[in-house]
């Protein structure tokens, strides 16, 4: 199968996601070597550099590191041109790999390219732009019981899980990307369908 060209550049934690990425599609794909980025001033240079030219697809894994990764990038990079995609929570190891990492997870590099591909569907040079429409909203998590309740946690534990993302999402992470899967209209359209 060829390629498929991305329309930004992407970020991922290390060598082996990047040479995943790179085998599935045509675009720069950048590696923060892991935690090494939170020591690296060249890499973080780099990463603001980049925003300056175009958006950034961030995609780490769902594990405890990749959260850390995403957050600290989250902190230092322009909010409004970093894109925010996820990989689902799938229990394995990588094939390269004699044992599972720590929380037994599979990361980017093992996600399923069919997977992959699905994530970077809406980024794809050749998909159409989607329509600007006004984002989700935090007081919107809190009308629908996905913050700021006894059981907020839970009902977005649900919500990521039925949506394939990592189900210890924090409420600011599932707004992300909520905002990237859906309009405003469309995801409250469907709340039914998600439980809320």
């Amino acid at each position: 199968m060829d390629k498929l060209r991305v329309r930004y550049p992407v970020i991922v934690e290390g060598k082996y996601d990047k040479i995943t990425l790179t085998s599935l599609f045509d675009t720069p794909v950048f590696s923060t070597g892991g935690f090494a980025v939170f020591h690296s001033a060249g890499t973080r240079a780099l990463l603001r550099r980049l925003t300056e030219k175009s958006p950034i697809i961030l995609l780490t894994d769902s594990d405890g590191g990749g959260r850390q990764i995403r957050s600290f990038l989250s902190e230092i990079l322009p909010p409004d041109r970093v894109i925010h995609l996820y990989i689902p929570q799938v229990k394995g190891k990588e094939k390269r790999k004699t044992k599972p990492g720590k929380a037994g997870f599979l990361g980017v590099e093992g996600t399923d390219p069919a997977v992959l591909r699905a994530i970077f569907a809406p980024y794809l040079a050749d998909a159409p732009e989607r329509p600007a429409s006004s984002p989700l909203t935090k007081t919107d998590l809190y009308q629908l019981g996905l913050s700021g309740k006894a059981d907020s946690a839970k009902r977005r534990a649900a919500l990521a899980a039925s949506l394939g993302l990592p189900d210890d999402l924090p409420a600011n992470a599932l707004l992300d990307a909520v905002n990237v899967l859906f309009s405003r209209e469309e995801f409250l359209s469907r709340r039914d369908e998600f439980g809320l």
